[in-house]
């Protein structure tokens, strides 16, 4: 029986780091690159130089996904090639104001999304996203 190798180069896995203080603490990354995936964790709209969270949750989503669009440039990528969105959010009330902004955000891509209520780990969170994002060979990379 004969054996082929595979020829093809594997692709590196790159970690990303943000600076936050919560990577250090539990040991992740803020995003994690394997070729043209691009994983980035659960990000909330903290400011991490201060600590402050801004007061509503779609400031806090607009931060958050400041955060996750410089993790995805860092991996030469942008909100454009998101290709699927979690969203967790204590506050029912509030999955509103935050679709709004992912909808103007994303557009005109729509992600997958899946929104969850739930209590948050970090006290004063009103918002967490975790994306996945696929690079397209094609395109620009813009934040």
């Amino acid at each position: 029986m004969s054996r082929t190798t595979d020829t093809q180069p594997k692709p590196e896995v790159r970690f990303i780091q943000s600076g936050s203080r919560w990577e250090e603490l539990a040991g992740y990354s803020r995003a994690v690159v394997d070729g043209e995936w691009i994983m980035v964790s659960g990000t909330i709209g903290q400011d991490f130089a201060t600590g402050q969270f801004p007061p509503t949750a779609d400031a806090q989503c607009e931060l958050a996904l400041d955060t996750i669009a410089a993790a995805l440039a860092e991996a030469q990528s942008n909100l454009g090639d998101v290709v699927r969105v979690r969203v967790y959010v204590p506050d029912r009330a509030d999955v509103i104001a935050v679709s709004q902004v992912l909808r103007r955000r994303f557009d005109p891509n729509r992600p997958a999304n899946t929104t969850v209520c739930c209590a948050l780990a970090v006290e004063g969170a009103k918002v967490e996203l975790e994306v996945t994002a696929r690079r397209r060979r094609d395109a620009p990379s813009t934040a």
